[in-house]
């Protein structure tokens, strides 16, 4: 009877079968590695999001940039009081035309007056008069200048125009320089105040000829007016008005060869 028992337990742990394995242990998940700004970064200081880079884009170009402000008004007192429009055209007539001059010396790199017009306008120094210095250093820092100039024009019995040059590293005026003369010498007076200037940062001037070529060219201020006000309209988006006003100085004064060449860039594309 014992035996019988005996043999009946055997069978059913036979039909058991053999006892199923324990489960494999979950694996300890393994801390991520410490990057280096993890590790420089004090616990709980908070992460800075990138500043955005200014989308200017410069050319790779060792040469010294230049930027010209818009001139500034001074007092006027050697004619009639002049009409607004005038002397906010003549703000940006000078600009331009300084600006012209200066690219004429191929040892320095100008900034395009739309660039610095729309910094300008992005620190809402667009419709302002006088720019300091320091200013002009900020200002001249974002469009990539290693100078930035600062004019302002005046009559007082002659025609005056004054012109700063500001170190954009360091805010420093490096030097303050004048032209002065008949106003009907307004363009004359741009070339000498150019060649002023680029003697001021201590680089090779104009070379002779160029020097006689432009100042042999006989633009009277009546041009510089209008081109003043054809670039203006040009700013604001007054396409045909700009090109009636460059037409009439394209034929009246061939010799202002900016008008003829702004002219062809707006009829042409």
């Amino acid at each position: 009877m014992r035996s019988a028992f005996l043999m009946l337990l055997l069978l059913a742990g036979c039909a058991a079968g053999p006892p199923s394995p324990a489960p494999p242990a979950s694996p300890t998940p393994t801390a991520a590695p410490a990057t280096a700004t993890d590790t420089a970064r004090s616990p709980g200081t908070p992460v800075q999001a990138p500043t955005p880079a200014r989308a200017v884009r410069q050319a790779q170009d060792d040469r010294p940039g230049v930027a010209v402000f818009p001139f500034s008004a001074g007092a006027l007192l050697g004619r009639q009081r002049e009409d607004a429009e005038t002397v906010e055209a003549l703000r940006v007539g000078l600009q331009q035309m300084l600006l012209t001059e200066l690219a004429q010396n191929s040892a320095l790199r100008i900034v395009e007056r739309s660039l610095l017009r729309e910094v300008l306008e992005e620190q809402n120094l667009g419709a302002s008069g006088r720019v300091d210095a320091q200013t002009a250093a900020r200002v001249g820092q974002l469009v990539g200048a290693r100078y930035a100039i600062a004019g302002v024009f005046m009559e007082a019995g002659a025609f005056r125009m004054d012109a700063r040059i500001i170190d954009v590293e360091t805010g420093e005026i490096l030097r303050a320089q004048e032209v002065r003369g008949r106003r009907d010498d307004m363009y004359d007076l741009l070339v000498q105040l150019a060649a002023k200037i680029t003697q001021d940062v201590n680089l090779p001037a104009l070379p002779a000829a160029a020097m006689r070529e432009r100042r042999a060219r006989e633009i009277p201020a009546e041009a510089v007016t209008l081109y003043s006000r054809a670039q203006v309209y040009q700013d604001h988006g007054q396409t045909e008005r700009a090109i009636e006003l460059y037409r009439r100085i394209a034929q009246d004064f061939p010799q202002m060869t900016e008008a003829q060449q702004a002219l062809e860039q707006l009829t042409q594309g």
